[in-house]
């Protein structure tokens, strides 16, 4: 029988909806909420068969079998909670939340009402990222050591300058709204959390323009062009443009690993750049999608050298981020309907956020490194345990 999905926010990521809405294969999208007319629209002509309402209550009392919080940041936390609290299972979109209380109440609250939670942190199935993983847990490079990894936004003044993303209040900041990902991911490769982190960071480029304009009920593709360039010229920026786009990072992990993160919004290529430096050699990727390089060093050598070897991204099914988002749906339809360990992490999403919130709070500070307070051992257990109570819990 299909699980009946609800689809809370039906813009940008509602691109989701094509793995998820399969009748007769698994699942349906059987009601929709957004308080946005275009929103509506858009879901009646894509699941003309579902509920498409902008009430909340009213698509939780339609007998979803789960949700999906596909809205803005800053809403994630109370979505998510309310859904929790009536019993649905979440699939919520990363980043977890905005504030660090947010995040720690909506993991306490899936604990105390035993309902199921997954992040949407899909770069845990993309190709390049796996296959990373996969050497690194093979003993390729020896223990972990460091981590440094350089985000090259190529589409940032677009992508995050031309609407609610610039605003802080609505996301924090980019290193928290963008660099959810590549925390989580310099987390996972590592294996360990971030202890302490400093950062520094500014408003370099986009600030300085003053071709403003309100985009109320436009979207992304109303605006993107590859021609928009370079970032100087941008026009039609955000009204609120109080976010950086240039930001560095530094973190001290558990273990005394130690990373490095820089994103820059005003790059002319788009792609991340990930090095693992470990006790017996390093790895690489040089570009990100299918076919792209992944290099290992692990002899030692004069000077520059070719790798030692060289593993090539593999192809994956024409699917969002690399096939990442279909692997990460199958992998939350999964849980839905047996429960269990997955590739996210609820304590994962939220030691992502603590790091992206502390290193944002750094860099409008002094600079000062801020110690990442811990989250309570029995609530990581819990989530340790796929989410399942013991007689001892």
């Amino acid at each position: 029988m299909d699980l009946h999905i609800g689809i809370i926010g039906f813009g940008a990521r509602s691109t989701l909806h094509e793995e998820v809405h399969r009748p007769g294969h698994g699942s349906r999208i059987t009601a929709v909420c957004d308080l946005s007319p275009r929103a509506r629209d858009d879901a009646r002509a894509l699941v003309p068969d579902a509920l498409i309402t902008d009430s909340l209550d009213d698509l939780l009392a339609s007998g979803v079998d789960a949700v999906m919080v596909l809205t803005p940041d800053d809403t994630h936390a109370a979505l998510t909670i309310r859904a929790l609290e009536a019993g649905v299972p979440v699939f919520c979109e990363k980043p977890l939340a905005i504030d660090l209380a947010d995040a720690d109440r909506m993991l306490a609250t899936a604990r105390r009402t035993g309902t199921r939670l997954y992040i949407g942190h899909n770069m845990r199935h993309m190709p390049v990222i796996t296959l990373m993983r996969d050497l690194i847990r093979q003993g390729r490079i020896g223990q972990v050591k460091a981590v440094w990894v350089r985000h090259f936004v190529g589409h940032g003044g677009d992508f995050y300058f031309k609407d609610w993303h610039a605003d802080r209040s609505r996301t924090t900041g980019l290193l928290l709204q963008k660099g959810a990902h590549d925390l989580d991911i310099i987390h996972w490769l590592a294996g360990a959390y971030t202890e302490r982190v400093a950062a520094m960071g500014g408003l370099s480029v986009y600030g300085d323009i003053t071709d403003r304009r309100d985009r109320t009920g436009e979207r992304m593709p109303d605006w993107f062009s590859m021609d928009n360039w370079p970032p100087t010229a941008l026009t039609g920026l955000h009204p609120v443009v109080d976010v950086e786009d240039i930001s560095m990072v530094n973190l001290q992990l558990e273990g005394g690993i130690l990373a490095s993160y820089q994103q820059c919004h005003f790059t002319p290529d788009y792609w991340r750049n990930y090095t693992v430096i470990g006790t017996e050699g390093r790895i690489e990727n040089l570009g990100d999608v299918a076919g792209s390089e992944v290099r290992l060093w692990n002899r030692r050598h004069a000077g520059a050298a070719p790798a030692d070897e060289t593993f090539i991204v593999p192809e994956v099914p024409d699917a969002g981020h690399d096939g990442a988002d279909a692997l990460l749906v199958a992998e939350f339809l999964r849980f839905v309907r047996h429960g269990g360990l997955t590739a996210t992490s609820p304590v994962a999403a939220r030691e992502a956020v603590a790091a992206g919130i502390l290193a944002t709070a750094s860099l409008r500070g002094d600079g000062s490194a801020i110690a990442v307070p811990p989250l309570d051992p029995d609530l990581v257990a819990y989530f340790e345990r796929g989410q399942v109570e013991t007689a001892a819990a």
